[in-house]
């Protein structure tokens, strides 16, 4: 049952094979350890975005194209993904998308890379107070496991804390490691600026924000909005409202604003994904968007 997200894993990534992203996806994330004791592997033709200190000008002369060194590690990396859950994540996107689905896609596609690459893949998340740990291992197999739990799990408990999951981290996996956190704005605000510093100092860290779709719709007079808290229908006198869709506008902007500030602060780099065809360019700019930031 669960194997349907793998195969959407791979569907996901084949769809951009004929305009080279399967490698810049690949490029991408084998990128995030350049200086990291790397090996020569072989060569590939450039594709925008590739660094100018790869190119190979003498095998560029030669073939007539330009061409880019590719590089491997010379050991496994730990990937976990810390994926946010509770009601807050049972609901839509900006766009209409389910969030529980752009968020498994994402942590799929993520994991697919690693695997691809040879890297250990791990996964945690808060069920109700009690962190689910899932331990760092290879195959496909164990992401199929820890995808199927959250699949079942996202709908159990009420208080999921995402501050517990990385204080977790924080208290117990001594690793080195590279986290992907998976989460939406409301989530972001929840960490404290003084957490997410003490991670950074061991471990390399990346967020995915799933943005909410708006409470007010005055634009779609049509369209009925579902409170999640409440469990009912919103009145239409609330959901259609055009001072409360300012002011909920201004409050997203301010929390987003608060949001980047902490993350520049900590050397986070992260992108919005809204929608499930968003994912494989999206996750290709967040790997950009580290590599940019934090390799010297």
């Amino acid at each position: 049952m669960i194997s349907k997200y793998i195969q959407k894993v791979k569907a996901n990534t084949g769809i951009y094979a004929t305009k080279k992203s399967n490698s810049v996806l690949d490029g991408a994330y084998l990128s995030i350890f350049m200086g990291r004791s790397l090996n020569f592997e072989d060569l590939r033709e450039y594709v925008p975005g590739d660094s100018i200190k790869d190119v190979d000008w003498k095998a560029s002369s030669r073939s007539g194209s330009l061409l880019v060194k590719r590089y491997v590690a010379e050991k496994k990396h730990n990937i976990l993904l810390v994926l946010d859950t509770g009601k807050k994540m049972r609901g839509e996107t900006i766009t209409g998308a389910d969030k529980k689905e752009v968020a498994m896609l994402t942590a799929g596609t993520i994991s697919y890379i690693a695997y691809r690459n040879g890297d250990n893949i791990g996964a945690l998340y808060n069920n109700d107070e009690m962190v689910n740990y899932h331990q760092f291992k290879t195959g496909l197999v164990n992401v199929e496991k820890f995808l199927s739990y959250y699949d079942r799990d996202i709908y159990r408990g009420k208080k999921n804390p995402l501050e517990k999951s990385l204080a977790f981290i924080m208290n117990n996996l001594k690793r080195r490691m590279i986290i992907f956190v998976i989460t939406d704005q409301e989530g972001m605000t929840s960490v404290s600026e003084t957490l997410l510093k003490q991670l950074r100092c061991k471990a390399d860290v990346l967020f995915v924000n799933i943005p909410d779709a708006d409470i007010v719709h005055t634009k779609e007079k049509k369209k009925k909005v579902f409170d999640l808290d409440g469990d009912r229908y919103m009145s239409p006198f609330i959901s259609r409202d055009k001072k409360l869709a300012q002011l909920e506008k201004e409050y997203k902007e301010d929390m987003r604003l608060e949001n980047d500030k902490k993350l520049n602060k900590c050397g986070i780099s992260s992108v919005d994904i809204r929608n499930e065809a968003e994912v494989t360019p999206k996750v290709i700019e967040l790997l950009e968007k580290y590599k940019n930031v934090n390799i010297r």
